[in-house]
């Protein structure tokens, strides 16, 4: 498949994503409970700025404002209609952005979780999964955007749906799971799982990995337990910018753009091809990881112990894909302040 990403990968052995989009959206005055979405259209200069801030600091890719922008998250906002063009507007904006910077800058189109449980456990069916995620894709291909991006999954279930999805949408598409319960999903699924079950999907992602979960230590771990099973596909890391601390009525990430620095050379000596930051990470955050990449030489892949020395230690004794591992969580080291 001949597309922009695949291009662009072809010619760099290392990719800058972006950052997070609620924790800038927060900084510009959105509020707890609000839709982001809509301000694709009721704050369009706004999101115009969240877009730039990640291609002026040197990101390669950057997600549109659609995370939650499906029918059931959606209609919690009575705007389970305007799936469509809340989705264009937000690929539209960020086309714009990415088509004025003089460089190639992927757009990638942010898809979410639904929100809902699938079934068995839950009422969300495989054909109104993909009837959902099919909806999205339309809108943010119609915007314009190069790739379609999955992220913040937990249910292989879910992951499949969307794939399907996709292929539907006739668009490439990347996707990364979130690994936050001592190195599994909430649904249970291990690194290793999440590689076994890309390599059966029937139509294939241009990239896989993991991010948010806990911390860009935790994070690591899994992307190395994804290059420990040797994929071929290019594996994704976007990790939070430290641990959330609640400070004067917000949440704060505690990690330095020093840190992510140091994250994001750890990120590619892992294995990871496509690195960008998760909650918490800023321009400024993006501005030390792109120096970092681009002044620091590949080395060896590092130990766990290395990665816990330079960005604090795990939430859990293990990382899940052991026959006897139990979800148990030890006492973090400490951490540099942001």
């Amino acid at each position: 498949m001949t597309n922009a990403l695949s291009r662009l990968l072809e010619t760099r052995d290392w990719l800058l994503a972006d950052g997070a989009t609620g924790t800038n959206l927060f900084n510009m005055g959105l509020q707890s409970g609000d839709a982001p979405e809509m301000w694709n259209q009721d704050e369009p200069a706004k999101i115009k700025a969240l877009y730039a801030g990640a291609v002026n600091a040197g990101s390669d890719i950057f997600l549109t404002n659609s995370f939650g922008g499906n029918a059931s998250r959606l209609k919690l906002h009575d705007a389970a209609d305007r799936v469509g063009e809340l989705n264009r507007a937000a690929a539209e904006i960020a086309r714009d952005v990415a088509d004025a910077s003089g460089r190639d800058v992927i757009v990638a189109g942010s898809v979410g979780p639904t929100g809902e449980i699938m079934a068995p456990m839950g009422n969300l069916t495989h054909e109104i999964a993909v009837e959902m995620f099919h909806e999205q894709a339309e809108g943010l291909k119609a915007g314009g955007v190069d790739v379609l991006w999955v992220e913040t999954i937990s249910a292989p279930e879910e992951y499949a749906a969307a794939a399907e999805a996709f292929e539907k949408a006739d668009m490439p598409w990347c996707g990364t799971m979130s690994f936050d319960t001592a190195g599994r999903t909430m649904m249970g699924l291990t690194s290793a799982d999440m590689v076994k079950m890309v390599g059966k999907l029937g139509y294939q992602p241009l990239g896989f990995g993991a991010n948010c979960g806990v911390g860009a230590s935790d994070l690591l771990r899994t992307i190395m337990g994804f290059a420990a099973a040797g994929p071929e596909l290019p594996l994704i890391a976007k990790g939070n910018a430290g641990i959330p601390k609640y400070v004067d009525g917000h949440i704060h990430y505690d990690g330095t753009p020093e840190l992510m620095g140091e994250y994001a050379v750890l990120a590619r000596d892992c294995g990871a091809t496509i690195i960008g930051g998760c909650c918490g990470t800023t321009p400024e955050h993006l501005v030390a990881m792109r120096a970092a990449l681009e002044n620091t030489p590949r080395g060896d892949r590092p130990s766990l112990e290395l990665i816990a020395e330079k960005l604090g230690g795990y939430s859990s004794a293990n990382d899940g894909t052991g026959e006897n591992d139990t979800p148990t969580r030890t006492t973090r080291r400490s951490r540099r302040r942001g």
